[in-house]
């Protein structure tokens, strides 16, 4: 998996500022002419690995959210569509896994060729590290945790794990 730096996306850390303080984390911003008119896709995500989007959180950033593209992009003449990551999102840039610290996902792992799952406890530049909890088979309803660190070039995929 690729690591692009989120800020290099237009316009990616002007918006940042502005979600983040609202308590939110801009996950993706996307913008692209189209037919005289400019859409813009954005993603957001709660600082609150426990919290959940919902309409009302979109509604409140596309509200402070679309006037400062009109300005920073120079028109009025725009559409956009917010939303949150959803349940089961692909995780398509290795930038976005710092935003998801304390979220169940799974990637699948080029050197071991399966799904390795746990809960994201870290991630940088170059890799992230899963707190995996296996249950122990001998003693019913103990379980052990452990670190495993997975560099991103190891990555084919991730997503989120639905509970």
């Amino acid at each position: 998996m690729e690591y692009i730096s989120l800020d290099s996306f237009p316009h990616y850390a002007e918006c940042e500022k502005l979600v983040s303080g609202m308590g939110y984390h801009l996950v993706e911003l996307k913008i692209s002419p189209q037919h005289g008119t400019t859409h813009i896709l954005a993603t957001i995500t709660s600082s609150d690995p426990l919290a959940v989007i919902g309409v009302n959180d979109c509604s409140r950033v596309h509200h402070a959210l679309l006037p400062r593209l009109e300005e920073l992009l120079g028109t009025d003449d725009t559409y956009m569509e917010l939303m949150s990551p959803g349940m089961e999102r692909n995780i398509r840039n290795a930038a976005e896994f710092p935003l998801f610290i304390g979220k169940e996902l799974r990637v699948w792992d080029k050197t071991v060729t399966d799904w390795v799952g746990g809960k994201l406890v870290a991630a940088d530049t170059q890799s992230l590290t899963l707190e995996i909890t296996r249950q122990d088979g001998e003693n019913a309803g103990t379980a052990s945790a452990e670190q495993k660190q997975i560099a991103y070039a190891d990555i084919a995929k991730a997503k989120f794990i639905h509970l």
